[in-house]
């Protein structure tokens, strides 16, 4: 009898292996992760990927240069002007087209929507992610602001396709400086219900702060970019860096942490609402007379070479690296995922916590899975 008792292990010693997802209401998208737990402790995670793989570097190759756009909007969907935006200066780049001070301005403003829109989305699924349902409506209800003024100027609400090689599809609508400053006023009142709703809760700080932290060498060491990374210290805002657009006329401030925790991963996003808005409001009045676009030929042919352009998209770095022949087709199309970068960090920092903390610290990283399976 003894003998026995000693061959029998308790939940702690045994193993578990379990699946969360492809379609688990803890994930957002269709993401499978295969967790190894003693007990409800993490020893390691391995990330199956996958599940929606379109081919689209491989469709580019195909395809003409205004119609790669609209392969962008269905990577990371929630940063879609901003994908639109990094293809239009890689081929503008390659062109050497000058593009005037309008356009400029303008995809700096709807990038900054952008990215306040996509924020709001996060903080509400987050939010519910960990029990806090009324974020999810409060989230909603919010963003859909931005997406009526999308709408309005760009005839769709989140799959926008605005951008073109050499400027805008069409000018911005009669109303879009008006519906902006509205909602900024609107918002600079809403924000701080944020963090009455969650960000002061303590349960909430029970459940993120400490939870999957993230150090600036790992952070650096394994590319890290977006909120994640300067969560952690690394200064890595392509929009500070490298301006592109308007982002070289306007001030605004870096939103930078150290402690790298799942807590200020998600300060690091509420903050960067703020500094959004300052950059719009910035420029709102001052948007500049001229053409919303220059004329392109027809057929673009870039000239044989490489071409690479970075952008600072709501998940952080966006690179297009195009390889030329001189066709109307382009040889070879390379897109650099924040998303898929930013997962391979995940193993890493839920090892030794709970199962439900990595609920938090996934949802803390803000995946978009198409952007990462492309």
């Amino acid at each position: 009898m003894e003998e026995k008792v000693k061959n029998i292990t308790t939940d702690e010693q045994q193993e578990y292996v379990i699946n969360m997802g492809p379609q688990h209401p803890s994930t957002h998208g269709v993401l499978r992760l295969v967790v190894s737990l003693q007990g409800e402790k993490v020893i390691s995670l391995q990330p199956h990927i996958g599940y929606i793989h379109r081919g689209i570097e491989k469709m580019c190759e195909s395809i003409t240069y205004q119609q790669i756009i609209h392969l962008t909007d269905r990577m990371d969907y929630l940063s879609a002007h901003i994908n639109n935006e990094a293809v239009c200066l890689t081929v503008e780049k390659a062109l050497e087209v000058e593009i005037p001070d309008r356009i400029k301005v303008i995809r700096t403003i709807m990038s900054e929507l952008t990215r306040i829109q996509s924020h709001q989305l996060w903080w509400a699924s987050f939010g519910m992610d960990l029990g806090g349902l009324t974020c999810f409506f409060y989230g909603l209800r919010d963003r859909e602001k931005i997406l009526d003024i999308f709408e309005e100027t760009c005839g769709s609400r989140m799959i926008v396709s605005y951008n073109c090689p050499g400027g805008l599809m069409y000018d911005v609508h009669p109303n879009f400086q008006k519906r902006v400053k509205e909602f900024i006023k609107y918002f600079r009142k809403i924000l701080p219900e944020y963090d009455q709703l969650l960000s002061g809760n303590v349960i909430f700080h029970e459940r993120s702060k400490g939870i999957g932290k993230l150090s600036l060498e790992d952070a650096i060491s394994y590319g890290i970019t977006g909120p994640c990374g300067r969560a952690s210290g690394f200064s890595c805002d392509v929009r500070k860096h490298e301006p592109y657009s308007a982002y070289d006329r306007i001030k605004f401030k870096e939103v930078l942490f150290t402690e790298g925790d799942t807590y200020h991963r998600y300060i690091a996003r509420i903050d960067e609402m703020w500094e959004s808005m300052n950059i719009i409001e910035q420029l709102i009045d001052n948007i500049p007379e001229g053409p919303y676009a220059v004329k392109m030929k027809p057929v673009i042919k870039l000239p044989e070479g490489e071409y690479y352009q970075r952008v600072e998209t709501a998940r952080g770095e966006l690179g297009v690296f195009i390889i030329s022949d001189g066709n109307k087709n382009p040889y070879r199309v390379k897109f650099r995922s924040p998303n898929f970068v930013n997962l391979s960090v995940l193993n890493h920092i839920a090892k030794g916590f709970k199962i439900a903390d990595l609920v938090a610290i996934g949802g803390s990283l803000d995946l978009v899975i198409p952007d990462i399976d492309r």
